[in-house]
């Protein structure tokens, strides 16, 4: 849908000049850049009812309650503050005021770039605000890693973001997606990565969180996001820091015996590394963008029940632009995770050899390589059936060229291959494509290949083409 891109003056310009709108900007750490980009648009003084900003943490602490000791730059300090300065406006301000009036606060907690330039630049910014007068106030949470070398630019960066999204709740709220893409007006992804979004409130009830992320994903304003086993949007170094890690690539659609079994038996071996503990260790079922994708359209409802499913058996989720593995590893060495172990079939392990792939990196497959088994990774290979003598089909059987049988037994004798042996053989057979034809169909038998609970979920949802009807002509499928 085509709009105009107002530039951020005249969109601080334009919040100014309606009189419904009047609220509080309190920010920290980054400078009052967003108030700033207010004042100097002209007429500031019908928007802007306070303007804070707390450098020194005694101060932020005692304005905003944080006797504990606490990240000033985390969505829990973000909270502290919208709450306060929201609950301090409508105590004020609230009866004095005319009756059209719709009250907001906006805020950002903000680490820029450091002088010596050793620090990660990211913050949270958030506004509570009102659609209507006298209404309760809804929510939007933003998180964002500024990406430029420059301090001042960085400034400049933030002031722009903090009016795009002061904008868009009160000019898009009904058009998420047109929400998201405003919010990088006059900004490029080399600049800002937004990598989470999330929005709550009663005028926002019908905005699902997952959706939101995935755009975030499809219109590259980030590479990833991240949803944990309750389905809710995390930010993912707060999800991912220094935790050990456990990553399965596929589709999911849906996840069968032979994909938990994978699961299951990957976690069971990376138990038994050292400094393990339930609490440091996640697992993480990836799907990747083109694996949701349809002719260029995602189908929410799809993705939705996938996300479903996989939440349902305990499992997070994340979904990602990453084709190669080498740069899916180098997203979370972002993160200072602590071991990373990739599970990955034998059909998939035979393409990762295959040089065609890496014909964009001037350094091929062996830049790649470097990428991808980074002293904290490796990969957990999962076998299939050997159709001509019915045994296992492991990394050892693959045939590799002259050239690249070095590097193999080099990655084997270090250990960065480790061949899963325990696989359930009763279920090697099991083939995802011929599966979900099996459910669209309901052939008899689909239910044995996929765990109860799939199984269930999908009767009683009646997704990825299920009806629930049978052709008594049908023959037993096997």
């Amino acid at each position: 849908m085509d709009r105009e891109i107002l530039s951020t003056k005249n969109k601080a310009l334009t919040l100014n000049l309606d009189p419904t709108i009047y609220g509080t900007l309190a920010e920290i750490g980054g400078g009052q850049e967003v108030a700033r980009a207010f004042f100097q648009a002209g007429g500031a003084s019908g928007t802007v009812a306070k303007s804070i900003s707390a450098y020194d943490k005694t101060f932020s602490d005692y304005l905003y309650n944080n006797r504990k000791s606490g990240r000033y730059v985390s969505e829990n300090r973000l909270q502290k503050m919208l709450g306060i300065e929201y609950n301090d406006l409508i105590s004020i301000l609230g009866k004095k005021s005319g009756s059209d009036i719709r009250f907001f606060v906006f805020a950002d907690t903000v680490v820029t770039r450091s002088y010596a330039m050793n620090n990660d630049a990211h913050g949270w910014l958030g506004v509570r605000f009102q659609l209507h007068p006298d209404s309760p106030p809804n929510m939007v949470v933003v998180h964002v890693s500024l990406l430029e070398n420059d301090t001042l630019l960085q400034q400049y960066t933030l002031g722009s973001l903090g009016v795009n999204l002061i904008y868009a709740c009160y000019h898009y709220p009904d058009r998420p997606n047109v929400f998201l893409q405003s919010l990088m007006d006059n900004l490029d992804t080399n600049r800002v990565e937004i990598n989470m979004v999330r929005m709550s409130g009663k005028d926002l009830h019908y905005v699902d969180n997952r959706l939101l992320g995935v755009q975030l994903v499809k219109n590259r304003m980030t590479s990833a996001t991240i949803f944990d086993t309750g389905g809710k949007v995390q930010q993912p170094a707060d999800m991912l820091y220094k935790k050990n890690l456990l990553a399965f690539r596929g589709r999911f659609r849906p996840i069968t015996n032979v994909g938990y079994d994978m699961l299951e038996k990957c976690y069971g071996i990376f138990q038994r590394d050292e400094n393990y503990t339930k609490e440091n260790t996640l697992a993480l079922c990836e799907i990747t963008l083109d694996n949701l994708m349809h002719e260029g359209i995602i189908d929410e409802n799809d993705f939705l029940e996938r996300v479903n499913l996989l939440n349902g058996l305990g499992q997070n989720v994340m979904i990602s632009n990453f084709r190669e593995y080498h740069k899916l590893v180098a997203y979370f060495s972002n993160f200072k995770l602590g071991k990373l172990r990739i599970v990955i079939g034998i059909p998939t392990f035979i393409d990762v050899w295959d040089k065609k792939y890496y014909t964009d990196l001037r350094g091929g497959i062996l830049e790649a390589f470097g990428k991808l088994f980074t002293d904290n990774m490796k990969l957990y290979v999962y076998p299939s059936l050997n159709k001509k003598n019915g045994k296992l089909f492991t990394s050892t059987d693959i045939e590799l060229s002259s050239d690249l049988e070095y590097l193999y037994k080099y990655l084997i004798e270090n250990k960065k291959i480790i061949d899963v042996r325990s696989a359930e053989m009763k279920w090697l057979h099991i083939d995802s494509a011929e599966t979900l034809e099996m459910i669209q169909k309901n052939a008899r038998g689909w239910e044995e290949l996929v765990p109860e609970y799939v199984a269930t979920y999908i009767k009683k949802k009646k997704i990825f083409g299920y009806s629930g009807t049978r052709d008594k002509r049908q023959k037993l499928i096997r």
